[in-house]
């Protein structure tokens, strides 16, 4: 139910900026979700479709391109991507080090929207 929260805003931000610029409805919103965040598309397009009735956006579908997992390698600052499934062996593909920062993975924001 953690998603409910985070749809209200995407749906709050876009009206505003739909309601700014003039349009009449929108038709779809482009959404970039982390494959390390908790929000699951099924239920972020269930959310969408209640909080969304009675507005600009209702009917609109969203779409959610998932960002994967990317490290930095803090020892030789080699970027790499991770395999969710395989965590416990995570480590550099260029120098094999296990220390590490996160770089994306857990972030969501909109990318873009569809209006008219």
């Amino acid at each position: 139910m953690h998603e409910l929260p985070v749809i209200k805003s995407v749906l709050d931000i876009c009206v505003k900026h739909a309601e700014a610029n003039g349009a009449h409805q929108i038709l779809s919103i482009e959404l970039k979700v982390g494959k390390m965040s908790d929000l699951e598309p099924e239920w972020m397009q269930r959310y969408f479709d209640f909080v969304s009735k009675g507005t600009l956006a209702e009917g609109a579908k969203l779409e959610i391109e998932r960002i994967p997992v990317v490290l930095r390698c803090q020892g030789c600052a080699e970027e790499f991507e991770v395999d969710l499934h395989r965590q416990d062996e995570i480590a550099c593909s260029a120098c094999g080090g296990a220390n590490y920062s996160m770089i994306s993975g857990r972030e969501y924001y909109i990318k873009n929207m569809e209006v008219r």
